[in-house]
């Protein structure tokens, strides 16, 4: 038995970074916002990202470190709610933070934290939060929303879809925003895992013995690359670098390692001419973990002493080991995955306020959209901007 409809000026479709922001925004704007959430506290993931530390934000966002169909989309809501904006948020409320590598910002104290200055953020008059209540029926007739939630109904003039992708389904992610989105014509780019480990199939799974063992690298795929750190796992790469070479990876493609990033392409000849009693073993156990060089050498089948060695055949060894070819046969998917590339087509979008064009009052937001940062706070940093941009209009 559902009970009469309360009317609501907007209702927001999931509690995490990007509703929580949304609500907040429209509820200071005196807009009276109903926040729905089937899971029994708000900003889940928020509160496990950063190793419970939240990665709230990175001081070097730009719009060339986001990945959509249309690389000019998140443009404009990047612009009128920045990273600085965000920093002077966590001030206000006196929440202690530290930069850790590349721009990456993370709370001294807890993830719990950011969750709580969002909740405060919204004004108790205005914000209605629902949470555990699973959505049971979308329509839309005259101008306005009816969504059924639990046992409750609600009606509102702006819908905002804020509810992510299927990443991570342990914490209840699912695609139920493209269901929504496929429901009222909008169009719905092919989601897959990003910000993925790889996986190493075939010839290649001699590498998970290396299960554990790291080493800063540089990995590319096509025209991008990343430096960091590559970690070694029992089913094939992870680490920042895979991680965030994932992103751009599709199936059949080679992704290709350097390994040694810092040295110069003849170093092994340079090297052979001043210490030719040097073994290439030991040359490269110089600067890689000895696991690591020893599996590396022995699919390159090159041993001995430098000098006995041609300058051809250490000049095909070095090559080998700054182009490192791996052929991942897949990822972990969504089970491992931080984020979903694809989704909501920003094609179907306005950038300015991110409501859709041939269906007004509805809005998406968040990783529910076509938009898919980097690692490292990018993707919070467009929650919060993709957000504020539907907050300020709703």
């Amino acid at each position: 038995m559902i009970n009469t409809p309360i009317k609501y000026d907007a209702i927001i479709l999931g509690a995490g970074g990007a509703g929580l922001m949304c609500a907040a925004i429209a509820g200071q704007r005196g807009r009276k916002v109903l926040l729905i959430d089937h899971a029994d506290e708000p900003g889940k993931k928020i509160l496990i990202s950063g190793g419970g530390r939240c990665n709230f934000t990175n001081s070097n966002t730009a719009p060339d470190r986001y990945l959509s169909a249309n690389k000019h989309f998140a443009k404009s809501a990047l612009s009128r709610y920045t990273a600085q904006d965000f920093i002077a948020l966590v001030n206000r409320y006196d929440i202690a933070w530290h930069e850790k590598t590349l721009g990456q910002l993370f709370c001294d104290g807890s993830a719990k934290q950011i969750v709580a200055l969002l909740m405060d953020e919204c004004p108790k008059d205005a914000v209605t939060l629902s949470l555990g209540q699973s959505v049971t029926d979308i329509r839309h007739s005259v101008g306005t929303y009816h969504v059924d939630y639990g046992n409750k109904a609600a009606t509102a003039p702006s819908l905002v879809i804020a509810t992510g992708g299927p990443s991570i389904p342990k914490m209840g992610a699912t695609s139920f925003a493209y269901d929504i989105a496929r429901q009222f014509g909008l169009k719905v780019v092919e989601p897959r895992p990003a910000l993925v480990p790889l996986t190493l199939g075939g010839e290649e799974t001699l590498f998970r013995s290396l299960s554990g063992v790291s080493a800063p690298i540089i990995a590319s795929c096509g025209k991008t690359a990343f430096r960091e750190a590559a970690l070694f796992t029992h089913k094939g790469l992870s680490g920042p670098a895979i991680l965030q070479i994932s992103s751009y990876w599709r199936h059949g493609e080679p992704v290709s390692v350097d390994f040694l990033p810092d040295l110069n392409p003849n170093w092994l000849i340079r090297l052979k001419r001043e210490q030719p009693r040097v073994s290439l073993n030991k040359a490269v156990n110089e600067h890689l973990p000895t696991r690591l060089a020893e599996t590396l050498l022995d699919r390159i089948a090159l041993s001995g002493d430098l000098g006995n060695l041609a300058d051809r055949k250490l000049e095909d060894a070095s090559r080998r080991l700054s182009h490192w070819r791996f052929m991942p046969n897949g990822t972990e998917g969504y089970a491992k995955a931080e984020v979903t590339a694809g989704g909501i087509s920003t094609a179907d979008l306005s950038s300015k306020n991110m409501e859709a064009r041939q269906m007004p009052g509805l809005y998406a937001i968040g990783e529910a959209v076509d938009v898919t940062g980097w690692l490292g706070g990018y993707n919070f940093q467009w929650a919060w901007a993709s957000g504020h941009a539907a907050g300020k209009a709703i």
